[in-house]
C-alpha cells in the first residue's frame, strides 16, 4: 500500500483479492510483523514444540540481557532469539522459548519477577504463516 492511498483502498484491494480466492491477512497494524518479522530470514522453525513466542522491551543498559538470562535459568530452552533498537531506551526483542504445560506457572512466575514489558505473540497471523 502507497503511503497517499486511503484506508477505504486497502479494503477495497484486500476484498478484491479474496474475492479471487486469495487468503488475505492484514498486517499493516501487526507490531510484530512490521518490528521483527520482515527483518528475519530462515523461514519455519518446523513446529518447535510447546513453543511460546513472546515480544519484550529490553531496558537499553547493560545486562539487561544477562539478567533476562539469569532470571531463566536452564529451565526453559531459546528456541528463537531477535534484537532490534532503533536508538530507543529500550530494545525490542522477540523470543521463542519451549515451555510445557506444566511449566506454565512458574513461566509466569519468571516473567513477573523479571519485570520487562511483554507480550505473548503466540496467536499473532505473522508468526502462525511464517514462523511456526
Amino acid at each position: 500500500m502507497k503511503m497517499h492511498e486511503t484506508s477505504d483502498e486497502k479494503t477495497e484491494l484486500l476484498e478484491r483479492l479474496a474475492a479471487k480466492g486469495y487468503a488475505v491477512t492484514d498486517m499493516s497494524g501487526n507490531e510484530m510483523a512490521k518490528m521483527h518479522v520482515r527483518y528475519m530470514v530462515g523461514g519455519r522453525g518446523g513446529g518447535v514444540a510447546d513453543e511460546r513466542l513472546l515480544r519484550f522491551e529490553f531496558p537499553e543498559r547493560p545486562g539487561a540481557l544477562l539478567r533476562f538470562l539469569n532470571h531463566m535459568g536452564e529451565r526453559w530452552n531459546i528456541s528463537l532469539f531477535h534484537y532490534r533498537n532503533h536508538g530507543a531506551a529500550y530494545g525490542r526483542v522477540l523470543v521463542g522459548v519451549q515451555v510445557a504445560a506444566e511449566d506454565e506457572e512458574a513461566f509466569g512466575s519468571f516473567l513477573d519477577e523479571l519485570g520487562y514489558p511483554y507480550w505473548d505473540e503466540s496467536a499473532n497471523p505473522a508468526y502462525q504463516l511464517f514462523l511456526r
